[in-house]
């Protein structure tokens, strides 16, 4: 079953995250040089995605039961990372935000792909910290998830 839920986060340091609901989150060590370039830094229980911007950012998460089809031509930037939910329970946030607070999502207990597609980039950075003020300048980050065996990271599309 296919489930779908729109949030609103506050992208502060440019950056949200999603990780399993047991963790700690911790992504200091995970923000390279190379993962600030690919707009994703990864842990075994946590994933950063860069954004544009540094406020307001629109994200849909959709739970799928199976690896969905390759959109990335309708997106600027598309990256995918496994990631390891061991209690079963997904956790979107902003990074600054209060993790109790946040929104969780039950997935399979275990390994899980996490497909990370934003959209709307060029007017979002350029509008920068009025971007949220208006659904067109507005950054869009659609998350999807399913359950699939641990593979390393990847970069389907990058915008520049």
């Amino acid at each position: 079953m296919t489930t779908t839920t729109e949030l609103t986060l506050f992208a502060d340091y440019f950056q949200i995250h999603i990780s399993d609901a047991d963790s700690d989150g911790d992504l200091s060590e995970a923000w390279t040089d190379q993962a600030v370039a690919d707009h994703l830094a990864v842990a075994q229980d946590a994933l950063g995605i860069g954004t544009v911007v540094n406020v307001n950012v629109s994200v849909t998460v959709v739970v799928l039961p199976q690896e969905p089809t390759d959109d990335s031509s309708e997106f600027d930037h598309v990256v995918e990372a496994s990631l390891d939910v061991s209690s079963g329970r997904l956790m979107v946030l902003g990074c600054t935000d209060y993790a109790p607070d946040a929104a969780t999502f039950e997935v399979a207990s275990g390994w899980n792909r996490v497909r990370a597609s934003r959209s709307n980039l060029a007017r979002a950075a350029q509008a920068d910290v009025d971007s949220d003020e208006s659904p067109e300048t507005t950054e869009k980050i659609r998350i999807q998830v399913w359950a699939a065996p641990e593979s390393p990271a990847t970069i389907t599309k990058r915008w520049s």
